[in-house]
């Protein structure tokens, strides 16, 4: 059939459906590619993604093709409708995941919809289930007239109004559409060792799942510049949200790689403590309260325990274990290999975390989010540990598999959490070792500016006694170390500008020149550039600031998403999709334009730190 052919799409090809459990990535051809139920890092049941078709897809297409393919969300929703013109006439798809009760953390729904709009259009349907990343294939049967498809724990039960067959491995129907024609296929996952249920009256759970997602969106309150674009990306971060945990996954993916062909490929369908505070930044700022203190809870059951123990990743139920493997029968997406499932960076030592948990709950209590009494428990200890532990070197911020280093903005992180654990103290009446907090946060302080500071380039660098610098150092005006309009941090901006841009964006840092333990070689990173657009904002030099902003906006694909990164030379997206990180940084970006947001706030509530830099 025409429709099975081994076409790879570019990673911008694709949009996002969910139902905030798990999701599904729909290419522009009209086909699911990647698919895992019943939670957004379970295994795959459609991985063509990252092999090839027979790995597993649903597409529904013209037969032979279309001449041209259009696509759109419905209005602040995730109802995904994709047009294909073809030479008798136009049929419509209309893409979604049920939000009305019948899916849970054990169960969902993918409807799809098929409908003439113009003329005559013959279609065609090709379903090729592989469970556990392609490589199981289902024992399928008819139950009624239904498609039931088995394999160990797992089970999709197909329902269609048009018959369908089977031919070889593969489900497949033909049929013709006209003017007003629909057609409804429903794809339901279930554990094989639950009953059947009958799947949702589809024009029902349409309805239902559009009102769902309209008055979510409702809820937010963002009428700024960029409307449309941070209202995508508020919706592409509740999507990436699991309901029942609070959780939200960086990504729906694993694997896709950094640079095309390279072997940068991570597992990111899990839940990073560095991404805290923005994460809650950008929610509450927007009117998302719920959403806040649910990640905010999510965070504090996640890192509960020995604070020695505490992690960067979690799963997002808070599974400590996400141990790393190759799944070595996925030829990896246009052969980028290995394909990985799970993330060994759950087991390095980032002194980064601390800072950004310690931060978050600072953050959570200046806006009215006061934890329950215990936390201050937790957060003392996870000081105390602190108080002995953030001299030592680290495997920073980038997750490096070269070996330790005394990275700078690990140590700036490690002042945070004091600088945080202070004021919490003082500004609500905590009780701790004020005193002891108050000198070390200045011993880091007066160390990060002696050691991470290289005169002769007149920056700060990746580590202490180097002289390459890296992204995360815009970090350091951001979280209120130094005032943005500090020399220092004025020459580090520049440096970043004159060294790490590629194509106009930031670059995380030079990977040939590295010492990560991994082959060089990556596009640039997206939340970067937009941490270079909120430095802007606070050195006044707003021009550059909607220049920069602007061009990373207009990278966003014809439905508003963007991943972790991109490729100036290929003009392509890279790395997972959608990427929340980036999404998070483009809405605080949005907000430090307007005037409101966290880079602003900081900067006023950390006022004092012009005094500490005076003083040095």
């Amino acid at each position: 059939m025409s429709v099975a052919n081994n076409h790879s799409l570019k990673i911008e090809d694709y949009a996002l459906i969910g139902n905030t459990i798990t999701g599904a990535l729909v290419g522009n051809n009209g086909s699911i590619d990647w698919f895992c139920a019943p939670r957004i890092d379970s295994a795959a049941c459609f991985a063509a993604l990252l092999g090839d078709r027979e790995n597993g897809h649903w597409q529904i297409a013209p037969v032979g093709g279309s001449r041209a393919a259009r696509r759109r969300y419905r209005p602040d929703t995730l109802i995904l409708e994709t047009e294909f013109e073809t030479s008798g006439g136009c049929a419509r798809i209309t893409d979604f995941m049920v939000m009305n009760g019948h899916d849970s953390e054990e169960r969902c729904h993918l409807v799809r919809i098929v409908e003439g709009v113009r003329g005559t259009v013959d279609m065609e349907m090709a379903l090729v289930i592989r469970f556990y990343y392609g490589s199981t294939v289902p024992w399928v049967r008819r139950v009624h007239d239904a498609r039931l498809a088995v394999a160990g724990p797992d089970s999709l039960y197909l329902t269609a109004t048009i018959p369908v067959h089977g031919k070889g491995q593969t489900t497949v129907a033909r049929f013709t559409l006209t003017t007003g024609q629909r057609e409804v296929f429903q794809l339901s996952y279930q554990p094989t060792h639950h009953a059947a249920c009958a799947p949702p009256e589809p024009f029902a759970a349409l309805a239902h799942t559009e009102a769902w997602w309209r008055a979510w969106t409702a809820r937010g309150h963002y009428e700024g510049p960029w409307r449309d674009v941070v209202r995508r990306s508020l919706i592409t971060l509740k999507a990436l949200a699991c309901r029942s945990t609070g959780a939200i996954a960086a990504a729906l993916t694993t694997s896709l790689p950094e640079q095309l062909g390279g072997a940068r490929n991570w597992d990111y369908r899990y839940c990073w403590l560095r991404d805290a505070t923005f994460t809650l930044w950008s929610l509450l700022t927007t009117g998302y309260t719920e959403e806040a203190t649910a990640w905010r809870e999510w965070l504090l059951r996640a890192v509960a325990g020995n604070p020695a123990d505490l992690q960067i990743v979690y799963g997002v139920a808070g599974e400590r274990w996400i141990g790393e493997r190759e799944i070595p029968w996925l030829r990896g997406y246009e052969g980028a290999a290995p394909v990985r499932v799970g993330n060994a960076a759950a087991d390095q030592f980032q002194i980064d975390v601390y800072g950004e948990l310690m931060d978050s709950l600072h953050l959570a209590r200046s806006v009215g989010l006061h934890p329950q009494a215990h936390v201050w428990d937790i957060q003392c200890a996870i000081m105390t540990f602190l108080e002995t532990h953030w001299h030592l070197p680290d495997d920073g911020i980038w997750e490096v598999r070269g070996g330790r280093q005394h990275f700078t903005h690990s140590k700036v992180m490690a002042w945070v959490a004091f600088d945080r654990a202070v004021k919490d103290a003082t500004d609500y009446g905590l009780k701790g070792p004020v005193a002891c907090w108050e000198r070390i946060r200045d011993d880091i302080h007066a160390d990060v500016c002696a050691h991470g500071f290289n005169a002769a380039k007149n920056s700060f660098t990746q580590y202490y006694g180097g002289e390459t610098v890296d992204a995360s150092l815009l970090m350091m005006a951001l979280v209120g170390f130094l005032p943005a309009t500090d020399p220092r941090i004025v020459g580090t901006v520049r440096a970043i500008q004159t060294d790490l841009m590629e194509g106009g964006f930031v670059l995380r840092y030079r990977t040939e020149n590295a010492r990560d333990g991994l082959q060089p070689g990556e596009g640039v990173f997206l939340p970067c550039s937009f941490w270079l657009v909120d430095n802007l904002v606070l050195l006044g030099r707003r021009a550059e600031a909607e220049q920069l902003f602007t061009r990373l906006v207009a990278l966003c694909n014809d439905v508003g998403l963007l991943s972790e990164e991109y490729d100036p030379g290929a003009q392509r997206l890279v790395g997972n999709f959608p990427q929340a990180f980036t999404h998070v940084a483009l809405v605080n970006s949005a907000r430090n334009l307007a005037g409101d947001g966290p880079a602003a706030h900081r900067s006023r509530n950390h006022a004092r730190c012009q005094e500490a830099a005076t003083r040095r």
